[in-house]
Formats: structure tokens, C-alpha cells, sequence
């Protein structure tokens, strides 16, 4: 293999055919049904679905026997499956993953900036889906060429884009069962839809953590009252929510209590401590605190793994409270919170969202009316042990593309497909990375794609589907 060729075609091909595409993409405001319930009557995703396979048919022309397919089973979402013939070698069947539904566009973004007009400001591509997760298809089928362009082999590589990610990838099953007997058995699974610790390396995802999302609803009144009337009498249902949730984690410290808390294996401490020592100040100042606010912990290392290994709690919404300017001398007769609690990888989702669900709604205070309502639990996934060819691959992917060793650390967020395929194909090897590194700022405003990385991503891809052609 020439690399500079390599990155050379993969630079060329992001500069002139990929970021136009993705400026494209980006003004699609195809989010993810969870949040567009009518998704199909508006045709969001439906374009963006047009506008991938577009682009893929296109630059897959020359291919011989490559195909382009988009899929729709009745009631749901559409999926991209894209196959492409292995070149010049063997190897079992390369699977790359990727997911083009999008989070809704939040407020808070920068003056000239917005989630539907993609803006490019130096190295940084801005928009509400470029880097969770648009990129995928794009860098997937640059890494194939860069390869064909210099006639190297590569495995049979199936592509498949989903659109219900964002929705915890409720349609994704569906469609694993209709196209297993088209996928075969996958050597190597690569989910472009991860996290880095910084743009300097090649990072690779260890584990994920799982997730029970719900709606905790607190009701003391049938209708709203005077404040100064009420209140000594009326219970607060704001207070009960609150009261509620010390039933969950200490309001101190954030620490979630022991039932939905896992063991951490030695080997993965070890890798955050590595981690940690890597990135150092870096990883906290990857977030944009206001001034003055500190992180929950001075050791980078905790902080790893309380991002990777520990429950962690997020109330995301509130309803039940006017905003500020509009708020009265008035008791609300209720409070509703969007709760997400972040699983440890091995926890099983299932069980902990019914153990959740008795928790809070046990022994209502005062009497009052409360609900736990679960919209999804999705599992976490703990990646299996690397093969010894795979781990040489991945660091000679990262030395050649980024000039430094590689590295591993535990993401925050979920896939749910990884869970789905690994219990599927237990021997397959898992490479999942990704863009989504410091300041990226996926799900919130100011999301941006960080193309250097993007590009260099690119070219590390096209390495380790090589190297994975050589398998026997």
C-alpha cells in the first residue's frame, strides 16, 4: 500500500464530492421519529435517503456487481444497504454501520450558525448531522475506492444505513432479520458512529453504556391555584419530583444507588487510567462549562470511567412549569420530567427499567399521583477481545493516518446495533470509532464535523478493511 496516495485520493474525494454532499445532507431536517412523529408525511428522511443513494450509486457505477438499495418495510423507517464484492482477496465480510436520522436542532446556536444551514468555518463542517452521524456512508465508500484505486484487496463490505438510531434503532431489528441471509457472517463489524478523545489519534470504542429513558409525572391538583393560597397546604410537586429522585441518586455527589450499578472489569480501569493520562485537562476541557463551574471530579481517570462504567442520571425536559417571563403567583397542579439514566454496559436494560419504575413510584408522597412511564430501554455493549491481527492493524491504521499510536476508552452514549450483532455473530471482531471528539457538541447546538479527522478516519478504514482481506 502507497498511504500518501491513500490519503491523497481520500483528501481529494472529501474536498470536492463529500463536503458538498454533506452541506446538502445537513440542510435535511430529517430527525429521527422519536421527535418527528410524522416523519414519513413530511418526507425529510425520504430525501435524505434520495440523497445518499444517489451519491452512492453514483461512485459505485464502476464497481462490478456493487448495488445500492434503499429499503422500506411497511411502518417503518427507510434503511440504506449498500453491497459491495470483495476485490483481490479473501476474508470473511466486512460490515459497516452508520445511521443518517438526526436529533431535533436545539437552541443555543452561534450567530450565523443553525442546525439546517451547514456552515464551513476553517476545518470545521457546522450542521445538525454531519458528524452523528452523516459522515458514515460518505467515509465508508471513500475507503473502498482509495483502496480500488490502487487495485488492493479488500473483504465483501455490506453497508447499512439506518434512520431510527436517535429512536434507540426501533426499526433496525426488522431489517437484520429480512437481510440476515444476505449478510452471512461478518469477520468485522465497524460502527462510524462513536466518539475520540481528541483529533490527534485513532480512538477506539471499548464499551457503551445502556439506557432507560421515561417521563416521571407528579400530579397534587387538578388545576393551577394561588401560590400564596396554597402553598403550607398544597404539597409542592415540583419538591415531590425532586424528593422522588433522591430515591435515585444523592443529590450531592450525583452517585446513583447500588442497584443499578455493575462491576467494572480490572482490564477496563486499567484502559481509563491509560486513557486519562492521555488526554489529561483535555477531557474536561472538551466541554464548554460556564465560568467557574467545575467538573463532579478533579481525577481524570473517575471521570473516564464515570462516563463509560457508572450510572449516571440526566433529567433532559420538563413540563408542567411556565417559563420565567411568564410565570405567576400560581401553585402548578403538576410536574412531568424526562428522565435518562445511564446504564453500566452489563447491566441488563430490561431489569433495570422495572426496578426503576417500582422505585419511584413506590409509596407516592402525600398520597399524590405518580407515574414512571418508560419510553425505551436500550442495552449497553462491552466489546469482546481484540484479535491479535485486528490490534496490530489498528495501530498501524492510527501511526500511518495520525501519526500516533492508537487508543481505547469507553463512550458514554449507546449503539443499540452493536448489542444486536454481537449477540448474533459472537466471533466477530468490532471496530467502532468515529468524529464525535472534543467541543463536537453531538445532540446540542454548535454540532460540528471535524473534517481533518473525518478524512484521516477515512484512510484508517481503507487500512483495516486491507488488512482484514488477508484473513483466511
Amino acid at each position: 500500500m502507497d498511504f500518501p496516495k491513500l490519503q491523497q485520493f481520500v483528501d481529494r474525494i472529501w474536498q470536492a464530492e463529500i463536503v458538498p454532499a454533506l452541506c446538502d445532507y445537513i440542510a435535511i431536517a430529517c430527525e429521527s421519529p422519536a421527535f418527528d412523529p410524522d416523519w414519513d408525511a413530511h418526507g425529510h428522511m425520504h430525501r435524505a435517503v434520495e440523497l445518499m443513494t444517489g451519491w452512492a450509486r453514483e461512485r459505485l457505477a464502476a464497481v462490478p456487481g456493487a448495488s445500492v438499495e434503499a429499503l422500506r418495510l411497511p411502518g417503518r423507517t427507510p434503511l440504506i444497504f449498500i453491497d459491495i464484492p470483495a476485490s483481490g482477496s479473501g476474508g470473511a465480510p466486512a460490515l459497516i454501520y452508520g445511521h443518517l436520522d438526526k436529533q431535533p436542532p436545539m437552541s443555543g446556536w452561534a450567530a450565523g450558525r443553525s442546525a439546517w444551514t451547514p456552515s464551513l468555518e476553517g476545518e470545521r463542517l457546522y450542521g445538525r448531522g454531519g458528524a452523528d452521524d452523516g459522515y458514515a456512508l460518505f467515509a465508508a465508500i471513500a475507503a473502498v475506492l482509495g483502496l480500488r484505486a490502487q487495485g488492493l484487496g479488500h473483504p465483501r463490505c455490506s453497508l447499512l444505513i439506518e434512520a431510527s438510531e436517535e429512536s434507540s434503532s426501533v426499526d433496525l431489528p426488522a431489517y437484520i432479520e429480512h437481510l440476515a441471509p444476505r449478510l452471512g457472517e461478518p469477520g468485522l463489524i465497524v460502527a462510524l458512529d462513536a466518539g475520540c478523545g481528541n483529533y490527534e489519534q485513532l480512538w477506539t470504542t471499548t464499551s457503551l453504556r445502556g439506557q432507560v429513558a421515561g417521563t416521571l409525572s407528579v400530579r397534587v391538583l387538578d388545576e393551577g391555584v394561588h401560590s400564596g393560597d396554597a402553598s403550607g397546604i398544597v404539597p409542592s410537586s415540583f419538591r415531590i419530583a425532586r424528593r422522588l429522585l433522591s430515591r435515585l441518586e444523592d443529590a450531592d455527589s450525583g452517585e446513583v444507588v447500588a442497584d443499578f450499578q455493575a462491576e467494572i472489569p480490572p482490564a477496563r480501569r486499567t484502559q481509563a487510567g491509560t486513557a486519562a493520562t492521555a488526554l489529561g485537562q483535555a477531557l474536561i476541557d472538551s466541554f464548554p462549562f460556564h465560568r467557574g463551574t467545575r467538573a463532579v471530579s478533579e481525577a481524570p481517570a473517575e471521570l473516564v470511567l464515570n462516563r463509560a462504567w457508572r450510572a449516571q442520571l440526566a433529567v433532559t425536559g420538563l413540563d408542567g412549569l411556565p417559563a420565567v417571563v411568564q410565570a405567576a403567583a400560581v401553585m402548578q397542579p403538576f410536574t412531568a420530567l424526562k428522565l435518562s439514566l445511564r446504564l453500566p454496559p452489563t447491566l441488563d436494560p430490561v431489569a433495570a427499567g422495572q426496578r426503576l419504575k417500582t422505585l419511584l413510584e413506590a409509596e407516592p408522597p402525600y398520597r399524590s399521583e405518580v407515574s414512571f412511564a418508560i419510553d425505551f430501554a436500550s442495552p449497553g455493549w462491552h466489546a469482546p477481545a481484540v484479535a491479535p491481527w485486528l490490534e496490530a492493524s489498528l495501530e498501524r491504521a492510527s501511526l500511518q493516518a495520525f501519526g500516533r499510536a492508537s487508543a481505547l476508552i469507553g463512550g458514554g452514549g449507546g449503539i443499540p446495533f452493536l448489542a444486536m450483532l454481537g449477540e448474533r455473530y459472537p466471533r466477530v471482531q468490532f471496530v467502532v470509532t468515529g468524529v464525535l471528539g472534543p467541543q463536537s457538541n453531538a445532540h446540542g447546538p454548535n454540532e460540528f464535523l471535524h473534517l481533518p479527522t473525518a478524512r484521516r478516519i477515512t484512510a484508517a478504514v481503507a487500512c483495516l478493511l486491507h488488512d482484514a482481506g488477508k484473513q483466511a
